[in-house]
Order: structure tokens, then C-alpha cells, then sequence
């Protein structure tokens, strides 16, 4: 794929995955426009684009993809600057763990919202120019929790497997018009995300997690790009990542009796 003075908007892209795929995608010759809820890591973000590829267009826009309104205003205003995206990031997400009985519905809704419903609004407000041009890309952040239902993560993992069903119809539907669409499912993930969520994690699933390998966000923002240059339709980022999927997907039992077996050794221990 040639990247060259393409235009891509970037869902929480103020930092972690996010940002480490902006400085990807601007060093690959791409205009980079970034949203996310806050203004200050914004601004610092785009103090850090501009240093490092100073012959590059950039641009930050404070947008809650929760917000269908905020959502299309903001596509709106890139439309109206000339810069509509051809390729669209998907990476606003929040993870809530917890154990099911003490999460409340709210943490459901905005889970929900943010990560499913942020990723369908973006998606809506820019396949249409897609389909004009015949022409563009999507990747949208889910998550291995998207492929596996993983202890504690109720809220997270049922908000990823939507978006997960969402990117599979996607693809089929505008593989033929020429726009291609890859689901992205990292491993935990070396972000500021991930810090606030160990503080609040149940410790079977930090156990869980500590199988799967740890990531930085430049290594998932290579394994992005790497993907899309391939067209592959799920990107898994990470050797240890890849063989969990690969077996759930092939001896899902097996791959739920060892995680069980993991949850188990962790509750006889609190017990003692």
C-alpha cells in the first residue's frame, strides 16, 4: 500500500497505540489528524509529530467518539480543510476489569460506547467518501479480548467481540467496492491504559494476561502497518498472542481448561 500524502484520521491517538501509529504512518509519508477527548495530550502529541516529521500535514481535534454529533462535526471540519482521511484508526478504547458482580451497568454503557459504538460512529461518518473513491482503509482496535472471553473483563471483552463481529461483516461488504478493513488484536500493551488498569485488575486475570507477552505501543503500530500492507483481515500482534489465538480458534476447550486451571491456582492461593 503506498501511503504517500494520504490522510488518516486517528481515534485516540493523543497516545499509547494510537500515537506510536501516528509517528508510524507520518515516517511512511501520511498526513496525520488526531482525535481524542483531551486537549492537552493532544497538544503534546502534536508538539511530538511536528518535531519528528516536520514535512508532514497534522492536525488535533477534541472529540468524544462516544458523540455521534462531536463525531461528525469533526469529520465535518477535515472534509471542509481538504483533508478528508482514506485511512481511519479506530484506537479510542477504556478497559474497566472487574468481577461481574461489582461492576456496575454503567461501566457496561460506557464500554459500550466508547469502544464499540465510537468505532461504528467514525467508521459511518467516513465510509461514504470511501465508497466515492473506491479507494481507503479502516483498522479497527479490538483487542485478544475480543477473541477470547477472558476472566474480569466482562465489560472489556463484550465490547470487543462486538467490535470484533462488526469488523468481519464490514470487510465482506466493502471488500468488493476496493476498501479494505483489518481488525487489529493486540496483547496487553505497554500504554497509559493498561498503567491504570493493573491498579484495578482482579489478580486472576492479571495472571491470565501475564501469559500473553507484553508489548510496546511501537511494536502493535509496526505489526499495523505491516497488516494493512498484507491486507490480512486479523492482525495479532506478538508471538504468544498469535499461538493463543490460533488455538482458541482451533481447540477451544483445551485453551479454556488451562485458563480455568490458571483462575483456580490463583484462588487457592488467596485462600490460604
Amino acid at each position: 500500500m503506498d501511503f504517500e500524502d494520504r490522510h488518516v484520521a486517528i481515534t485516540g491517538g493523543s497516545s499509547g497505540i494510537g500515537l506510536a501509529t501516528a509517528h508510524e504512518l507520518a515516517s511512511l509519508g501520511c498526513h496525520v489528524h488526531l482525535l481524542a477527548r483531551r486537549a492537552e495530550p493532544l497538544a503534546t502529541a502534536l508538539g511530538a509529530l511536528r518535531d519528528r516529521h516536520s514535512t508532514r500535514t497534522f492536525s488535533v481535534h477534541e472529540c468524544d467518539v462516544g458523540e455521534a454529533r462531536q463525531v461528525s462535526a469533526t469529520f465535518a471540519a477535515l472534509e471542509q480543510a481538504g483533508h478528508t482521511p482514506s485511512i481511519l484508526i479506530n484506537s479510542a478504547g477504556i478497559s474497566e476489569p472487574g468481577y461481574f458482580q461489582e461492576l456496575e451497568l454503567e461501566t457496561f454503557e460506557r464500554s459500550m460506547r466508547i469502544n464499540y459504538f465510537g468505532t461504528l460512529y467514525t467508521t459511518k461518518a467516513l465510509v461514504p467518501k470511501l465508497l466515492e473513491r473506491c479507494d481507503g482503509y479502516i483498522v479497527n482496535v479490538s483487542s485478544v479480548a475480543g477473541l477470547i472471553g477472558v476472566f474480569g473483563y466482562t465489560a472489556y471483552s463484550g465490547s470487543k467481540f462486538a467490535v470484533t463481529g462488526f469488523t468481519e461483516a464490514l470487510r465482506a461488504e466493502l471488500k468488493p467496492h476496493g476498501v479494505g478493513v483489518s481488525l487489529l488484536c493486540p496483547p496487553d500493551t505497554d500504554t497509559p491504559m493498561l498503567k491504570h488498569e493493573r491498579e484495578v485488575v482482579p489478580k486472576e486475570t492479571k495472571a491470565l494476561n501475564s501469559g500473553g507477552g507484553l508489548l510496546s505501543a511501537e511494536q502493535v503500530a509496526q505489526a499495523l502497518v505491516k497488516g494493512v500492507c498484507a491486507r490480512r483481515a486479523v492482525i495479532v500482534p506478538g508471538r504468544d498472542a498469535r499461538v493463543a489465538a490460533v488455538a482458541h480458534r482451533f481447540a477451544p476447550r483445551l485453551v479454556e481448561r488451562i485458563m480455568d486451571r490458571t483462575v483456580e491456582k490463583v484462588q487457592k492461593h488467596q485462600k490460604k
